[in-house]
């Protein structure tokens, strides 16, 4: 996934329950994650939306989640067993130059891109790789953040996307971030 990422022991302080306040993963995953779907989360660190995600799918469905971090897969992973959720997640760690996600070609209902896409080393690979795993109709909520991205550079982000097969179907309003809810086509 690249060497861009955020060092592991970042982790523990992006899964602080203070962070709760600012963004709530359940209300930010409901309008979008269903019981039964497949989910892809690339950059899950420690599991802050992983769990959520899980809890909404419930049993019959699958999270995919993708890290280029040994020790933030390994947290993560403890933190599924201790909820209970590890059965129906798979947490993998990415080779190093893609997110390894060939068996998912198709599959995937949502994908969550939160606070990420600016540590990629090509937001045009990783737009490629998640519309290629998604299924026609699917959709992908890129959230960034305005401190480390800028307007100019979000928008070049959403070119990549548009440019990988997916459109803009809404900018949802979410405090302190820039946002698209990008479709890939039915086709």
């Amino acid at each position: 996934m690249g060497n861009h990422t955020c060092p592991w022991w970042l982790g523990y302080l992006l899964i602080n329950p203070v962070r709760r306040w600012l963004q709530n993963p359940a209300a930010i995953l409901r309008p979008y994650v269903r019981e039964g779907m497949t989910v892809l989360e690339p950059g899950p660190g420690m599991g802050f939306f992983t769990l959520e995600i899980a809890r909404q799918v419930g049993p019959s469905g699958r999270v995919v989640a993708v890290d280029a971090e040994p020790r933030m897969i390994a947290g993560l992973k403890r933190r599924l067993a201790r909820a209970g959720l590890l059965d129906r997640t798979d947490a993998r760690l990415a080779p190093q130059d893609s997110m390894g996600l060939n068996d998912l070609r198709g599959k995937v209902d949502f994908t969550l891109a939160f606070f990420m896409v600016h540590e990629m080393p090509s937001a045009s690979r990783f737009f490629a790789e998640a519309a290629e795993a998604m299924k026609p109709g699917a959709t992908l909520l890129l959230v960034e953040p305005p401190g480390h991205v800028k307007k100019e550079r979000f928008e070049a982000e959403v070119q990549a996307a548009a440019d990988a097969g997916l459109t803009i179907v809404d900018r949802p309003i979410m405090r302190r971030s820039y946002t698209a809810l990008l479709k890939k086509s039915a086709v």
